[in-house]
C-alpha cells in the first residue's frame, strides 16, 4: 500500500506553483507499483462537482456542484493514474461533503 500524503495549493497560487505541485505529485504516484492499492490523502484544495462525463472510470456523481480549476487538475491526475475519487461514488448528507462553510452559509466549499 501507498499513501501519498498531499497539500495542495490553492486556485489563488499562480500556474506555475500549481503546476510544480502536479508535477511533483505525478512523479511520486509514477514510483508506485501498481499493482499496489495508493491513496492521495490530506487537503488537495480541489471541487471535482458532480458531472463525471469524461470521467465515469474514477468519480461518481455525488460531488458539490462545480468544478474547479483543481478539481480539473485532480481529476486529470486520478483519470491518468487510474485512481477513483472516493468521496464521490457514494451520496453523502451536503454537511459530510465539505470542510467550510462561508459566514451565512451561502459558499460551501
Amino acid at each position: 500500500m501507498n499513501i501519498i500524503p498531499c497539500y495542495a495549493p490553492t486556485n489563488d497560487y499562480n500556474e506555475d506553483v500549481k503546476d510544480q505541485f502536479y508535477d511533483r505529485l505525478q512523479s511520486i504516484s509514477e514510483k508506485c507499483p501498481t499493482k499496489d492499492l495508493t491513496i492521495l490523502m490530506g487537503d488537495l484544495n480541489a471541487k471535482v462537482g458532480m458531472d463525471n462525463n469524461r470521467y465515469e472510470d474514477i468519480m461518481g456523481r455525488h460531488g458539490l456542484e462545480g468544478r474547479d480549476e483543481n478539481g480539473e487538475r485532480f481529476a486529470n491526475l486520478c483519470a491518468f493514474n487510474k485512481l477513483v475519487i472516493c468521496g464521490t461514488i457514494f451520496p453523502h448528507k451536503c454537511t459530510h461533503k465539505t470542510t467550510w462553510t462561508s459566514p451565512g452559509y451561502n459558499t460551501p466549499n
